[in-house]
């Protein structure tokens, strides 16, 4: 594990109006949380789409004709590959958040907004570090993982039901 402040560079693109939608810093601050004690430093992109990219993107990398609330797209370098200019490493990968479907799960949910947004960042940028939750032992550790790190952001478990 390390230990000390993550440099992190984090690009959030909105492809959808920003009203009611968390801002760049609070995206920053939850992928710290996610990353402290895992990662040294990081380079991500987070975009927020509507439903018709979501659907389009979930479509095309996995198969899956619906837009779902999180895709993570971890970096893949080929060796000797060089980077585009103000690009730098360690590029950590890409989070795509659709923010219909956000919002939907967290009137069902009857969870605040940002709350799981928070809840989806921490899930997204650990998928990018590599959890994973397949089977049900990964999926036990990762939900746990998730836990303490939104309860040190003051968020409440997002599992327990409402």
């Amino acid at each position: 594990m390390t230990r000390g402040p993550v440099r992190l560079d984090v690009s959030v693109g909105y492809a959808v109006p920003r009203t009611g939608l968390p801002s760049s810093v609070s995206f920053r601050r939850w992928v710290a949380a996610a990353l402290d004690g895992r990662i040294r430093e990081a380079d991500l992109a987070i975009r927020i789409v509507d439903s018709k990219e979501g659907r389009a993107l979930n479509r095309h990398y996995r198969g899956k004709d619906y837009a779902t609330n999180v895709l993570s797209f971890p970096a893949e370098m080929a060796e000797g590959v060089k980077l585009p200019k103000g690009v730098k490493m360690p590029l950590l990968g890409d989070l795509v958040l659709c923010a219909p479907v956000i919002a939907r799960e967290a009137r069902e949910q009857k969870k605040p907004l940002s709350a799981h947004y928070a809840h989806l960042t921490v899930h997204g940028a650990l998928h990018l570090l590599g959890w994973d939750h397949e089977d049900e032992r990964e999926a036990e550790c990762m939900e746990q993982l998730e836990r303490e790190i939104l309860a040190a952001l003051g968020i409440a478990d997002p599992y327990l039901a409402s």
